[in-house]
């Protein structure tokens, strides 16, 4: 499975390629196409995905870790 995530600045998760999508449980998501985009403001009605929610909740993330890597 080859798959690219691409974090966008104030926005979703976009994910392109072969991948998976599963819920905690493990069940699959079916995301009916091969590039999707991701909530990552958590105010998506459409959850795991993404509605453009995060530009009227003034989202703010950036593209790169904001945290030191986990060792």
């Amino acid at each position: 499975m080859t798959s690219t995530i691409t974090p966008y600045e104030d926005g979703p998760l976009i994910i392109r390629g072969d991948f998976e999508l599963r819920g905690p449980d493990g069940e699959l998501i079916e995301p009916g196409r091969a590039t999707v985009a991701l909530c990552r403001c958590g105010r998506s009605a459409v959850k795991p995905f993404c509605d453009g929610t995060h530009k009227v909740a003034k989202f703010k993330a950036g593209t790169g870790r904001d945290t030191p890597a986990p060792r």
